[in-house]
């Protein structure tokens, strides 16, 4: 039961940038990635939100870290408790745009990128329920371009690894 992160992806907004500008931003869809290893993706590309409106995903995925089937994960975990300098502690959220259909020679395009960080559950010893993070543009790491709704469920199965660390 506790050795899981649960995501909710939930909504997402947009503020005025060159994303809402752009006519060749239609569809978008939103991945989630624990590091190098794990990604999902949203099943369904919603269209772009205009002027104050937000997309609903309401798509939940499980990242399962129990020690038997998914060592990788838990070790990667593990050194987010152990490494205070590890650079990449955070579930990264990316805002995809999505081609239309009859522009199939154009590619994805990553547009935004919005963070989770797992150390910061563990600190806080909270999980982020529903809560708007900031989407940044891909092409300008200060610019905020959205926010997005995210739940991040994973302070059980931090403090199980951490247990575990102590107990070795």
């Amino acid at each position: 039961e506790v050795e899981k992160i649960r995501i909710k992806i939930t909504s997402l907004g947009l503020t005025e940038s060159r994303i809402t500008a752009d006519e060749t931003i239609q569809q978008l869809f939103v991945e989630c990635r624990l590091n190098n290893f794990l990604a999902e993706e949203t099943p369904l590309s919603l269209p772009k939100p205009t002027g104050g409106q937000r997309i609903h995903y309401n798509y939940s995925t499980v990242i399962n870290v129990d020690k038997e089937d998914n060592h990788a994960e838990r070790e990667y975990l593990k050194s987010i408790l152990l490494k205070p300098d590890l650079p990449a502690d955070s579930l990264k959220f990316t805002v995809v745009s999505d081609p239309p259909e009859d522009e199939q020679d154009l590619e994805c395009e990553d547009i935004g990128f919005a963070y989770v960080s797992l150390k910061g559950i563990f600190q806080k010893q909270r999980d982020i329920i529903e809560q708007d993070i900031d989407v940044f543009d891909s092409q300008d790491a200060s610019a905020v371009i959205g926010k997005l709704t995210v739940t991040v469920e994973a302070l059980s199965a931090l403090r199980s690894v951490h247990e575990e660390c102590k107990n070795n």
